[in-house]
């Protein structure tokens, strides 16, 4: 078995896991809402430099298909949610609570991102959702106990419940045009997102001095937020969604261990009910198995796909290992296997 996609999403894991609590040193000496915006360009510049790496290593090779003019709203929708609004409540509420308690409530995105779809597109949901959202909303709960004050902050964990809640959002639209590449919609989203959490935070009248620390901010967005991608979507060719999905869950709780180690972060007894119930919501996630006979109506479309699941199972000109782009059909089809609801799983229960 080739370990290197293996590698790759434990890598975009890390680099995504460790955000918080190096935001979190951030934070002191940029305002929020600035350095909501500042990750964001930082992104742009990292997926920016990427795509032109890319474009020299091999300009005849297109990865994905780009964005239409149908997909405007989908993304308009996906940078107010994910790029605007849930990267500034994150920051505020990061400035509130601990960088460990903002990693593990990380966990929450998933949770969101599934329950919107079911509650707004439709689509199933069994018994193990809902069981990991009763473990992670417990888990929340303990993490809104203040030990130093011995009374609960309500505030910071909810401004990071919103942020999730808004990137669940984003999810959702974004599923919609997730067959374009993905390089593309980032690196618009960073450059928008970006450009209006800085401009906001001016207009606002927050004093934000551009010294070293604009820097970092830039660099660990660029890291955590961007080449981190390049790194999950390389992960993805060779696991598949579900597979990267589940090892790209580590993510939070290895922000939550950088936390204690760098930060030296410790909030009391919390953390150890904590830490047992976001692992168990993870778990549950993970291993919900939905298995039912469905049908595929026939369909044509255009995307970055490779010939190692049964629905590209199709003629070229010669045998084509990687993943590549190009417009194919798809036939009619009824059969059984576990499945999520991907780009070719969105069906009636």
């Amino acid at each position: 078995m080739d370990k290197q996609p293996l590698i790759y999403v434990l890598v975009s894991a890390a680099l995504f896991g460790i955000s918080p609590p190096l935001a979190k040193l951030l934070v002191k000496n940029i305002p929020p809402v600035a350095l909501a915006g500042l990750l964001y360009l930082g992104a742009f510049a990292g997926l920016s430099a990427y795509s032109i790496a890319q474009g020299i290593a091999s300009p005849e090779n297109a990865r994905s298909a780009n964005l239409k003019k149908e997909d405007l709203p989908w993304l308009f929708g996906a940078v107010l949610s994910g790029g605007i609004i849930a990267p500034i409540c994150l920051m505020l509420g990061l400035n509130q609570i601990s960088g460990f308690a903002t990693s593990l409530l990380l966990n929450l995105e998933g949770i969101f991102t599934a329950v919107i779809a079911v509650v707004f597109f439709k689509e199933n949901a069994g018994k193990r959702l809902w069981s990991a959202l009763a473990c992670m909303t417990a888990a929340g709960v303990f993490l809104t106990w203040d030990s130093n004050r011995g009374a609960f902050n309500l505030l910071g964990p909810l401004l990071v419940t919103l942020a999730m809640a808004c990137w669940g959002i984003d999810n959702n639209l974004t599923r919609n045009i997730s067959t374009r590449n993905p390089i593309q919609i980032t690196r618009i989203k960073g450059l928008v997102s970006g450009c209006v959490s800085v401009s906001l935070a001016y207009v606002l009248g927050m004093d934000m001095k551009w010294e070293v620390s604009v820097f970092y901010a830039l660099l660990l967005g660029s890291f955590s937020y961007g080449i981190s991608l390049v790194f999950f979507i390389k992960a993805l060719e060779g696991l598949g969604s579900f597979r990267a999905g589940i090892f790209f869950s580590l993510a939070p709780f290895i922000g939550a261990v950088t936390s204690l180690m760098l930060l030296q972060e410790w909030i009391g007894w919390v953390m150890f009910p904590a830490m047992m119930l976001s692992a168990a919501g993870v778990w549950l996630m993970s291993t919900e198995n939905h298995l039912h006979p469905h049908v595929h109506h026939e369909v044509t479309h255009t995307h970055l796909h490779n010939h190692n699941d049964v629905h590209h199972v199709h003629e070229h000109g010669g045998i084509v290992h990687d993943a590549h782009v190009h417009e194919h059909n798809h036939r009619e089809e009824q059969h059984v296997h576990p499945h999520w609801p991907d780009t070719h799983h969105r069906h009636e229960h």
